[in-house]
């Protein structure tokens, strides 16, 4: 099987999503398969993919998530690097004072003369040291569009402003303002509503004098007056800019013209021209980190520096599920005809496994399904009496419950259950470097051969008859293994439990042929 083509054996998360194994995750609390839909993600760190320097979330905000020292080619998208170059510059010379200011005794007042420019060491042309950026992919540099050398290799370079940035800034005001006024309305009305709460009251209150009374004596208006964000309107135009003169006239150059992907990596003026490219900051990485949307732990994090490519967690399906991988079929796939199908299945666990094929599903384990099982509390954050008063809670959900969704992918082949379970050893890394010498054991008759924690399975099943010639057969059928859970919710429970899990697989076995005349 290469890499590069789909997997021919998939599992079914608890979304009802096919994934081959490589792509699951599980779940030790909660044990069940999940995929990269049904699971939480979250942001563990901003970095540069060229310097790794790692960047603080609220900084990643303010620099609009690019790095400050890295720049990317607008031409081919590569890194930018830093050329140095020599500049020869000539120091102004120091004029002496001509006329020497004469003292209380001095009555001469004589003059000295200057001294020449030419006889000073300050005179003499040196070299400075200026930077530029070049591609080493394609040859361009910031010298093609006119930027000027940098007497700094990093941090100096200028942006190319935007057109509208002016337009942006003024809507980003003027919705900010919106937020701000909403909120400040919401606050009063939720402060006229609620009843006042002080023990004694007010002097307004004992003489009967309210807010209102005081401002119609003194001569205002009973509302306050609100400052009101205001905008200029953006109003459409029917006037266009016209094309140029020689546009029909000239054959065009396609060199000098961008393309729709130079176009798009500059998107607030979206140059046509290639002398209008500049370089544009490189966009920042992340790390980010799963975690199960019911029972919340994490099922994957990553370190946190950024040259680190080790996990603190890593729970893939592939360490605690059973890898099913599909050899081959030993006869050609013809509808109705009945065929059968080598599997191997591997333990990457360290202890025994029993697997049982089934074609329904089998009773859920009632332990897991008691510990999985999680009632939605909310707990309250805030315990003003102003908001208990007005019936507003506000709370935070811990768990969110998922709703389970059948497999929509059907099986059109029906398969042989195997007569008994059987048992996978436990996974051992020494027994793959040494001379083991397996003992003949009695075996079932489906099983093929066995080494280590490989064993290789005859799965008997024939296509469905209606197939049409090139359709694709499925088997689909359940997989039932004991697994050891070595974390415990509960503290009372300190030993490991062994519990019965199954999980959907759907194997694509290849496409029907014709049937023999």
């Amino acid at each position: 099987m290469s890499f590069m083509q789909p997997s021919p054996v998939k599992y079914a998360c608890s979304c009802g999503i096919l994934n081959p194994i490589n792509k699951l995750f599980f779940c030790r609390h909660c044990p069940k398969l999940h995929c990269g839909f049904c699971v939480t993600h979250e942001i563990e760190s901003h970095f540069c993919s060229n310097c790794l320097e790692n960047i603080p979330s609220t900084e990643a905000k303010h620099k609009k998530n690019c790095c400050a020292n890295c720049f990317d080619c607008p031409c081919c998208q590569h890194t930018l690097s830093a050329r140095a170059s020599t500049v020869p510059v000539v120091r102004k010379s120091e004029e002496s004072k001509d006329v020497k200011e004469p003292k209380d005794g001095d009555s001469t007042g004589e003059a000295t003369p200057p001294v020449p420019a030419s006889s000073k060491p300050s005179a003499v042309p040196t070299t400075k040291k200026m930077y530029y950026l070049s591609c080493l992919s394609c040859r361009w540099t910031t010298r093609d569009v006119g930027i000027p050398d940098q007497g700094v290799a990093t941090g100096t370079w200028p942006d190319n402003e935007c057109l509208y940035q002016a337009r942006f800034n003024a809507l980003v005001e003027y919705f900010q303002a919106v937020v701000l006024q909403e909120k400040q309305e919401k606050l009063e009305f939720m402060r006229r509503k609620a009843p006042k709460q002080h023990k004694f009251p007010s002097l307004t209150d004992r003489t009967g004098l309210t807010v209102s009374l005081i401002r119609r004596q003194i001569g205002w208006n009973d509302k306050v007056p609100k400052a009101k964000a205001v905008i200029t309107p953006a109003e459409s135009t029917s006037e266009v800019e016209g094309l140029p003169a020689n546009i029909f006239t000239e054959q065009p150059n396609l060199r000098n013209v961008t393309t729709i992907a130079q176009r798009h990596s500059q998107p607030a003026d979206q140059p046509t021209a290639v002398g209008s490219l500049y370089p544009q900051r490189r966009s920042l990485w992340i790390k980010r980190s799963l975690r199960c949307r019911q029972c919340e732990h994490n099922l994957i994090k990553p370190e946190y520096h950024p040259t680190s490519i080790k996990y603190r967690i890593q729970l893939f399906a592939s360490y605690h599920v059973p890898e099913v991988v599909m050899v081959r079929c030993e006869q050609p796939l013809v509808p109705g005809k009945s065929n059968a199908i080598l599997l191997k299945l591997t333990n990457p666990t360290m202890y025994d496994m029993t697997i049982r094929l089934l074609t329904a599903a089998p009773p859920e384990d009632a332990q897991v399904s008691a510990e999985t099982t999680r009632v939605v509390k909310e707990e309250p954050i805030s315990s003003s009496p102003l908001l208990k008063t007005v019936g507003i809670t506000l709370s935070r959900q811990n768990s969110t419950r998922e709703v389970k969704r059948e497999v929509i992918d059907a099986s059109n082949a029906e398969i042989v259950p195997l007569e008994s379970e059987f048992v996978l050893s436990q996974r051992d890394d020494s027994k793959e470097f040494d001379e083991y010498v397996q003992l003949p054991t009695e075996e079932p008759k489906f099983i093929v051969w066995r080494k280590g924690n490989k064993v290789l399975v005859r799965l008997q099943f024939t296509p469905a008859e209606e197939l049409a010639f090139g359709t694709d057969v499925v088997l689909g059928f359940f997989m039932q293994y004991t697994y050891v859970n070595t974390v415990t919710n509960a503290s009372e429970k300190k030993e490991p439990t062994t519990h019965a899990l199954h999980s959907r697989v759907f194997i694509t076995a290849g496409a029907t042929e014709q049937k023999a005349t």
